[in-house]
């Protein structure tokens, strides 16, 4: 099968093969090539190389690991390996998401910022926009909630607007802020006005987030890379 080989140095490998020599290609790029060695850097050249070298019938990127390429890879690897694994998590979770991930709270500046968020975003992502004024009861806990939440829930986008800015002032008046409004496709799902009226006179994040789930309003918990939580692992030595 011919092809580029360019092209077909991009693309993402399957199988516990492919897995090394995607990582073999990742620690390349991610090495500062200038501070290593010339033998090291010419050695990790080889190894990232798609093309077939001239003294050897087998593929540059299809042959065995020597043990001196395995030494190489061994060597001050644990940075290198968990940024590895968050990037394959990362990739993962877009190709199961089919949507954008966001990160904190947005804080919305004007009527029109309101709109185009409700209307431009992705069709599949859930956008919580929590409406509030300073020095309304509730209000402060609330975007302390939604901070939290965000971190969680990163394939929700999370919105703040003070409701003077909204251009509709006089619909959202003290008393029903703070007011959360949930949209997907445009479409609204979710219309809470006086949303602390739903909790204790003190809540805390896990009570919004047992309330929409109450609704149906978010969807599952991102898996969480890093810490105590079990990540997908390259195991170089079990491939031959």
């Amino acid at each position: 099968m011919s092809g580029n080989v360019d092209e077909e140095a991009k693309v993402t490998h399957t199988g516990p093969k492919g897995v090394i020599n995607d990582w073999r290609r990742f620690k390349l790029e991610s090495m500062d090539q200038e501070s290593l060695p010339p033998q090291k850097r010419e050695l990790l050249r080889q190894m990232s190389s798609p093309h077939r070298p001239k003294d050897d019938g087998r593929g540059g990127l299809n042959r065995k690991m020597s043990v001196q390429e395995y030494e190489l890879i061994k060597e001050d690897d644990e940075k290198c390996m968990k940024k590895y694994r968050k990037q394959c998590m990362q990739e993962m979770h877009e190709r199961l998401s089919f949507g954008p991930k966001f990160e904190g709270v947005y804080e919305l500046d004007s009527g029109e910022a309101f709109l185009e968020v409700i209307e431009k975003e992705h069709r599949l992502t859930v956008v919580v926009v929590h409406i509030y004024k300073e020095g309304i009861k509730g209000c402060d806990a609330l975007n302390s909630c939604l901070d939290c939440l965000a971190t969680e829930y990163t394939s929700v986008k999370f919105c703040k607007i003070d409701a003077g800015v909204t251009g509709a002032g006089e619909r959202f008046t003290d008393d029903v802020l703070p007011t959360m409004l949930v949209y997907k496709a445009g479409e609204l799902l979710g219309n809470f006005l006086a949303t602390n009226q739903h909790f204790n006179e003190e809540f805390f994040a896990t009570d919004v987030e047992a309330f929409l789930n109450g609704y149906g309003l978010l969807p599952e918990k991102d898996l969480v890379v890093g810490g105590e939580e079990e990540e997908a692992a390259v195991d170089v030595e079990a491939v031959e």
